[in-house]
């Protein structure tokens, strides 16, 4: 496994199509925007298989993130791939850099993302569908490039607070101006690891602490909820259950926030 937090571009110009891990550093991106390689967010789920394929390489405890991005590192053709093991990520994200690193026959170059120079939240605070907006989030750290014309800010009338989820599904329950808050503001803010930026809420607008089931994130987004005067903490797995669509609309509707 390959330690360089600054790819030579020599290096990149080998590859055609990488997969990142959490957010590696903004020059890695810019230099494969640069290249002009294709960019796979293994985060996401990419490729239709049991997500049970990564049990032998990662305990089902790990987050569905991190196991969501081994089955695609295993199913996925690749050049390489780049993964932030940085203060931004978790150790989690380290030791499967490390299983990877055994499994794969292509360079796991681990990263550590520090960057500070921010971009701006526009989209966490735009009027627009959640789920819309959390997908441009996501998508948006694959390019390097400043954002244009960005929608204009409304008031919040709820919280979204925490992580993308691996199900989106469950950001269809929220009304188009909800505020994102969490570590899903700092990657629209390209700042990963600015952790007072990721622990601000709004205590005005009753809020969401989101975390994905067995991440590093929950205990950050239960005690912050504790402190929130009107908010619901929540954590869910692989999928978003019923249970859990139930409690997000429920704490809506007793909060008096209407899609």
């Amino acid at each position: 496994m390959a330690l360089d937090p600054a790819p030579s571009a020599a290096m990149m110009s080998r590859f055609h199509k990488i997969g990142i891990i959490g957010i590696p550093p903004l020059d890695v991106i810019r230099g494969a925007n640069e290249h002009g390689l294709v960019i796979h967010d293994l985060d996401e789920p990419l490729v239709r298989e049991d997500l049970e394929t990564a049990s032998p390489f990662l305990p089902r405890v790990y987050c569905a993130i991190l196991r969501t991005a081994v089955v695609n590192a295993l199913h996925l053709e690749l050049d390489a791939i780049y993964v932030d093991t940085g203060p931004g990520k978790c150790d989690c994200a380290l030791h499967t850099a490390t299983i990877l690193a055994e499994a794969l026959p292509i360079p796991v170059i681990c990263t550590r993302n520090t960057d500070t120079a921010g971009f701006g939240t526009p989209l966490c605070q735009a009027r627009l569908p959640l789920l819309a907006r959390m997908q441009a989030i996501t998508a948006g750290v694959k390019s390097a490039a400043p954002y244009r014309n960005p929608p204009p800010v409304c008031a919040p009338t709820a919280g979204f607070w925490g992580v993308p989820p691996r199900d989106f599904s469950i950001l269809g329950l929220f009304p188009d101006t909800t505020h994102i808050y969490g570590w899903a503001r700092c990657m629209e803010n390209k700042t990963p690891a600015d952790h007072a930026l990721e622990a601000r809420f709004n205590p005005e607008v009753p809020t969401v602490f989101f975390a994905q089931s067995f991440c590093a994130k929950t205990a950050l987004a239960r005690y912050l909820a504790k402190k929130h005067p009107h908010a619901l903490y929540l954590d869910v797995d692989v999928h978003t259950t019923s249970s859990a669509r139930a409690k997000v609309q429920a704490f809506l509707e007793l909060s008096g926030v209407h899609p």
